[in-house]
């Protein structure tokens, strides 16, 4: 596995909005891989490997992260900011951001120390609201350096534990990474159907990026990637796990969304048997994903499904996943295109 690039990719920024820095870097290594790369004026990449017959997918990896975006800065000097995405706040005491205004600066979330709380307020789960940045900056050199709506992203870097990778923003990045690689191994093949890779904006604050991406290009057939809720921790019932890290893909049922359509869950399913692939189903009872948007909003609507990749810690500062669980991803979405005209898609 090419950890340097899963790295890479969980390490530059893309708050939903500002995708910018991580837009270059994908076109930069999505761009060798295929036929023709294009922007659409949202900001999403699509990049087309050509098919040999007139039908198409679309596979759809959001490329944002959550964030937060500079909304104030008090006369003390202290940031505050609104949140782009959703966050568990509780995880963010005493953690570390990056604000991006002109430089990249520094700071780190505060809130009241416990020594000076109440017992009501040592029993109450913290807020978003409860929280400012302490850049350590003068206010005079605050207010100078951090223009309001610069964006705010996490500080954090990969590492590698036991059989899992650790770090920021794997919802998506890991997503993002599985797309570039599974291009890679189609580079130098043939495959039926015209593939749209389609790197996705601002998914974090409502499928934004998906919905012009599946209306300007009306695939046939949709894909999303994203990771998944794997819940199976001390404390919760089996139930509740949704998925499980290390017993691999995650092919999607429904989410809060979505209801696949059965036939794309079916297809998946043989493809995984025929080709001993570890897989899992997933029935997410809230949130969604680009699924939703790829199933409706192409003209006439697509074929659609989801692959995803178990995840702990979702939208906290860390969020982990297992290595064999996203190479089962890379090997089931290859197959998957590479196989798409072998199928019955009739009702039945």
């Amino acid at each position: 596995m090419n950890i340097k690039l899963l790295s890479d990719l969980c390490r530059v920024p893309g708050a939903p909005g500002f995708e910018q820095k991580i837009r270059a870097y994908i076109l930069e290594e999505v761009t060798p891989l295929v036929d023709e790369v294009q922007l659409d004026a949202m900001g999403n990449i699509i990049a087309t490997k050509h098919g040999t017959e007139d039908k198409s997918v679309m596979v759809a990896a959001h490329m944002d992260e959550i964030g937060f975006i500079v909304s104030h800065i008090d006369d003390d000097g202290f940031v505050r900011f609104h949140p782009l995405g959703g966050f568990d706040p509780k995880t963010l005491t005493a953690q570390r951001v990056i604000i991006h205004s002109d430089e990249d600066i520094i700071g780190v979330m505060g809130t009241k120390p416990i020594h000076i709380m109440t017992p009501e307020e040592r029993n109450k789960a913290p807020k978003l609201q409860d929280y400012f940045i302490d850049t350590g900056l003068s206010k005079e050199e605050a207010k100078k350096k951090i223009k309001i709506g610069s964006p705010i992203t996490r500080e954090r870097e990969l590492i590698e534990m036991g059989d899992c990778v650790n770090a920021k923003s794997l919802d998506n990045r890991v997503s993002v990474f599985i797309l570039i690689e599974a291009l890679r191994a189609l580079k130098d093949q043939k495959v039926p159907y015209t593939i749209y890779g389609a790197f996705t904006v601002q998914e974090e604050v409502g499928l934004r990026g998906a919905t012009t991406a599946a209306s300007g290009f009306n695939p046939d057939f949709g894909i999303a990637l994203d990771v998944t809720l794997a819940n199976d921790l001390p404390g919760a019932s089996p139930h509740e796990y949704v998925s499980r890290v290390g017993e691999g893909a995650a092919i999607k049922v429904l989410d809060g969304r979505t209801i696949c359509d059965y036939r794309m869950v079916e297809y998946m399913k043989q493809i995984a048997a025929k080709n001993s692939i570890k897989n899992q189903l997933e029935l997410l009872p809230a949130g969604g994903t680009d699924t939703a948007s790829l199933q409706r909003d192409a003209k006439g609507g697509s074929i659609s499904g989801a692959i995803s990749i178990p995840c702990r810690y979702l939208h906290q500062v860390i969020e982990m996943a297992h290595k064999q669980d996203i190479q089962d991803c890379i090997e089931l979405l290859q197959h998957s295109l590479s196989n798409l005209n072998t199928y019955d898609w009739s009702f039945k």
